[in-house]
């Protein structure tokens, strides 16, 4: 008998007993679907990170007061970063970075580098033109003149911040996208000179910026930045602690740079030498770093939920084949009578369980893929095709269709031919 053969009798089988392989390839799409939707979503959540630090750059490293903790999942599951940590005591833990103290590390970093200064003022903040507003989700964030370099964002029109500005703290401010299209829908230039309220304050804007899209993880369009001596004025608080951003030239110093920025920072804070470290120094590359490190726990367990799922679907489908044996048993002894060897025999139970497995597999990719690009919607990233994982996909429901046709196969193929046309 030939190959086409074979597949012909296979195929023939599968039409035959509809409602049997719907619900066998429902039950491997569901485990196949499972598995390729979260890595494909997890996949969509690594090029997010990407992108939103690439830009940042590995040459770039933040002078913080706290430890920077990334949780993903619940408790117990947090990730710190890598950062130029030593243990400290009690008293000194989490010291703010005070403003005059941003300022003098700029003034005296030396570094062939670009520094600037942040304060994050607040966020769940709403934005009013006459009787516009937006939603009470707005960030309001203080920065200098290298801020919008810095943070790796563009001026749409207007202009940046200029020294007056910040050594006055007056109240100007560039706006986000997002903002813009919520108070000036039809006209975005509009809102260059025109004054703006945040809560009750007054802003005149001077710039608009470029949307990030996809470029950022975390609403970077939903913003407005004013100058950081203006937030100082405006938001101050006791315990306010400022951010200093680094940006080195030379990517190969960046050790280098990190390690002067540590002895100019410990001579601002007035450290003794016996003193240990209380900031933190994260490199961009670093968080970036972090977060894959914690998408691989979930990489991890979603392996191990789609290889219970298959697990589940091979036995069902062995069961399903060990059903079909009993049923074809006459069937078998007419084929046999008629010069159809045992390997034969075998092929065709096993060509058939690999057919339905496949079938299931096929399925299951593909709504597997439609599912994790729902989240690359979400997050206004490109549509992502998984090519490893729809092969792969397929491929181990190939490999299930094989081992699970195996024992019926065999079965089928030791039926005494005889026996088997007595069968009722």
């Amino acid at each position: 008998m030939q190959v086409r053969d074979i597949y012909f009798l296979a195929l023939r089988s599968i039409s035959a007993n509809r409602l049997r392989t719907i619900l066998t390839v429902a039950i491997i799409a569901f485990g196949i679907w499972a598995l390729v939707g979260i890595l494909t979503a997890i996949d969509v959540m690594q090029n997010k990170i990407y992108d939103s630090f690439a830009n940042m750059g590995a040459n770039g490293f933040t002078i913080r007061n706290r430890e920077l903790n990334i949780r993903i999942g619940g408790r117990g599951n947090a990730t710190r970063g890598t950062s130029q940590k030593l243990k400290v005591r009690n008293s000194n833990k989490n010291k703010v970075i005070s403003f005059d103290e941003a300022m003098a590390f700029k003034e005296r970093y030396s570094f062939p580098a670009t520094v600037g200064v942040s304060f994050r003022a607040g966020g769940g903040m709403t934005v009013y033109k006459d009787e516009k507003k937006t939603n009470p989700t707005v960030q309001v964030v203080g920065g200098d003149e290298n801020y919008l370099q810095l943070s790796n964002y563009d001026l749409l029109m207007g202009r940046n911040f200029n020294k007056a500005d910040i050594e006055s703290g007056r109240n100007v401010a560039i706006l986000g996208n997002d903002v813009v299209k919520k108070l000036f829908p039809d006209k975005p230039e509009y809102a260059l000179n025109t004054n703006v309220r945040v809560g009750n304050v007054r802003y005149r804007v001077i710039g608009i910026l470029k949307t990030k899209g996809s470029s950022n993880l975390f609403s970077a369009d939903n913003v407005v930045v004013t100058t950081v001596t203006s937030t100082r004025r405006v938001f101050n608080r006791p315990n306010a602690s400022y951010m200093i951003n680094v940006n080195v030239n030379d990517i190969s110093k960046i050790d280098a740079a990190i390690g002067e920025a540590t002895g100019d920072f410990r001579i601002i804070r007035k450290m003794n030498s016996f003193e240990e470290n209380n900031f933190y120094m994260s490199r961009s590359d670093s968080v970036a770093e972090m977060l894959f490190n914690s998408l691989a726990t979930v990489t991890m367990a979603a392996g191990v939920i789609g290889f219970i799922t298959l697990f589940g679907s091979a036995i069902g489908l062995m069961n399903i084949m060990l059903v079909s044996v009993a049923e074809r048993t006459r069937e078998i002894g007419v084929s046999k009578a008629l010069g159809a060897t045992s390997s034969t025999i075998k092929k065709q139970f096993i060509v058939e369980s690999i057919m339905i497995s496949v079938l299931g597999g096929i399925c299951g990719v593909i709504l597997g893929m439609l599912t994790g690009n729902t989240v690359s919607l979400l997050m206004g990233t490109t549509f992502l095709v998984p090519w490893l994982w729809i092969s792969g996909g397929i491929l181990l429901c190939a490999t299930v269709g094989l081992i699970s046709g195996i024992y019926p196969a065999m079965k089928a193929a030791k039926l005494d031919p005889i026996v088997a046309l007595r069968y009722e």
